[in-house]
């Protein structure tokens, strides 16, 4: 059951973390997709592949690597020096996207509510503050809440649809765009927003101990994708060409259907603003708490500050320069991530310290014998020390060939033999014990996986 509910919160929070005010407005949608006529429908299918297989590879890499941030998992695929720029690069643009988001929260206040631009910001803020105060599960849970709503939306819209004139002209749209650019138009698409997402996916991942999990969540993640980005395709090619003239083209659709559709779409909004704000705050905090001599405690306070001060200059003008650079940025990230292997698993399919945890009880419960007998008569000099007197230790190494370290009268300053764990690199993560064999003084047989 748990791992039921765990790949649908990371499905909701892979759809979340892509479907984005840009999604939730239609404008990505039309730019990217409706405005190619015909080819639109394979090229969602074609994103919506890429979604799947690049999503989930994604979650399974940074699992596997133990990343606690997308800077770590860059370092992965590009090295040191170059990983840590692009992840820099990569943070400068969600702090602009961040402030932008918020920026347009409070425009939605001021607006339709009737509240000061001010107050829909410190809203914003504080709420996210609150949220993130419970780490990854706070982004999990309110994306549980706010796809379901958006997934339903879009049923509604396509069960709308389905009753106008121009409903089957997605299939039909004739175009004026170049085949190149209609094909070319998905890979960036998928790689943008991967490369976005990257930064709450990543930490997703390394704090989910079922893989299984994982590749199913991002599997349905990439397919939830896909259906809205064609339910939305398929409501605004039924009002082409017009909808070409609107600013926000989903809303023409949703005002079509009633104020009660029109004040749940405008709810969306607020709150896939809401959940992206909130994502990606989380995934740059993680990065942030690697880089900056501060207390974790102050590091969401000091982002949420520089993002409000930057809502009230304008930085759309500066993101529209950067935007470009980091598109051709994506694409290189997408292709390394294509190109790199996946790690392989290790055994028990777990990368959490649970294996040592196991493996030192074992080792702990061979090495009692001995250690008890000195107990009583020797005691350490200094902390982890342990002097025991003809004693031979014996581990195994990952081929299995054995390695035998003679300590008699020596100490033991690294703690081996009076902390057993701190022997988990030499030893094989997981297997059975092995069955006592016949007494042999004065070794001691320490084995382990």
């Amino acid at each position: 059951m748990k791992t039921h509910v765990r790949t649908l919160q990371i499905a909701f929070t892979y759809i979340g973390t892509i479907v984005g005010a840009g999604f939730a407005t239609g404008q990505e949608i039309l730019r990217f997709f409706t405005r190619y006529g015909q080819f639109a429908l394979f090229t969602i299918m074609l994103s919506a592949i890429l979604f799947v297989w690049l999503g989930t590879k994604m979650l399974i890499i940074a699992r596997r690597v133990e990343a606690e941030s997308y800077e770590d998992f860059n370092r992965h695929l590009f090295g040191e020096k170059i990983g840590s720029s692009i992840s820099l690069f990569t943070m400068l643009i969600l702090i602009g996207v961040n402030s932008i988001m918020l920026a347009g929260a409070g425009a939605i206040f001021q607006e339709h509510l009737g509240m000061p631009y001010q107050a829909g910001l410190l809203i914003t803020i504080v709420g996210s503050y609150f949220l993130l105060k419970k780490g990854i599960s706070g982004v999990l849970h309110l994306n549980s809440m706010v796809v379901p709503l958006m997934l339903t939306l879009s049923f509604i819209i396509i069960f709308n649809t389905l009753g106008l004139p121009g409903s089957g002209h997605f299939l039909f749209i004739d175009t004026d765009a170049s085949p190149f650019g209609a094909w070319l138009s998905p890979l960036l698409y998928t790689a943008f927003n991967l490369g976005m997402a990257q930064a709450v996916l990543v930490p997703l991942a390394r704090h989910t101990d079922d893989e299984r999990a994982l590749v199913r969540g991002g599997i349905l993640g990439g397919i939830g994708i896909g259906f809205m980005l064609l339910a939305a395709h398929f409501a605004m090619s039924s009002q082409l060409p017009d909808i070409l003239s609107f600013e926000i083209p989903m809303g023409s659709v949703a005002f079509r259907l009633g104020v009660i559709v029109q004040t749940i779409y405008l709810l969306l909004i607020f709150l896939e603003i809401f959940s992206t704000f909130v994502a990606d705050i989380f995934g740059v905090g993680e990065q942030l708490r690697q880089r900056l001599p501060v207390a974790p405690a102050l590091v969401l306070p000091l982002l949420m500050l520089v993002c409000y001060l930057l809502s009230q200059f304008g930085f759309s003008s500066l993101l529209s320069i950067l935007y470009p650079i980091f598109g051709a940025l994506s694409m290189v990230w997408a292709v390394m991530l294509l190109r790199t292997p996946v790690p392989p698993a290790r055994e028990g399919g777990k990368t959490s310290p649970e294996p040592l945890a196991r493996t030192s009880s074992r080792t702990i419960y061979t090495a009692s014998l001995t250690m008890a007998r000195h107990a009583e008569e020797q005691a350490p000099d200094e902390e982890n020390e342990i002097e025991i007197p003809g004693t031979v230790q014996r581990t195994e190494a990952e081929n299995g060939s054995a390695t035998e370290i003679s300590v008699g009268s020596k100490r033991d300053p690294l703690g081996l033999l009076s902390n057993p764990s701190n022997l988990s690199p030499f030893l094989r993560p997981s297997a059975p014990p092995t069955p006592p064999a016949a007494p042999r003084a004065p070794l001691v047989r320490i084995n382990g996986k």
